[in-house]
């Protein structure tokens, strides 16, 4: 099944980010090849396996947005609740952000094609990250009513597509139908 898949790692070569190249790092210090559903949990700090806590990341979410604070796309800023003061990272470069709401509107509408396996990966993959996150709805609310349904609608059909039948013919894109099933999971 699609939630068994194993990742195996392909290249090691640096990616010139430092999370990833952390990744992979973890990836290929592996004794046996972790599953998809193994190493989300690991990633994202989410599982407390003392066998492998030493291949989990830390901090992954400050680190994140650490970085996006260095590219100018968000900033930080410390917000005062009654009791304690708590730092926020709102968004300063609304261009970027526009930019990817416009991007994913547009897949699923004036650039539909109609088949997951003919549309671009990294957005197949933002549409499967935004869903999993919950603010894909977000993206279509400055439509108009028709379109909004229209582009819902399609994003639902995609989303419901069987993840297990998806990855055998995705040649290439296997990684996002299975990160998808374990996160429908």
């Amino acid at each position: 099944s699609t939630l068994s898949f194993q990742v195996l790692l392909k290249s090691d070569a640096p990616t010139g980010d430092v999370l990833l190249d952390e990744t992979l790092r973890h990836i290929k210090a592996t004794e046996s090849a972790e599953t998809v559903q193994t190493w989300i949990e690991l990633l994202t700090g989410e599982t407390w396996n003392p066998f492998k806590l030493q291949y989990q990341l830390r901090n992954v979410r400050e680190r994140i947005a650490k970085a996006l604070v260095e590219k100018g796309i968000l900033t930080t800023e410390k917000q005062n609740f009654l009791l304690f003061d708590m730092t926020t990272h709102p968004v300063s470069n609304a261009t970027e952000k526009q930019r990817l709401v416009k991007k994913l509107q547009e897949s699923m509408l004036e650039r539909w094609v109609n088949d997951p396996h003919r549309m671009d990966r990294r957005t197949l993959a933002l549409l499967v990250l935004a869903h999993s996150s919950d603010v894909l709805e977000n993206v279509f609310t400055s439509l108009t009513d028709d379109k909004y349904d229209v582009a819902m609608n399609r994003t639902k059909d995609l989303l419901d597509m069987d993840p297990e039948v998806e990855a055998a013919k995705a040649r290439g894109a296997e990684m996002i139908w299975a990160v998808l099933a374990a996160f429908n999971k």
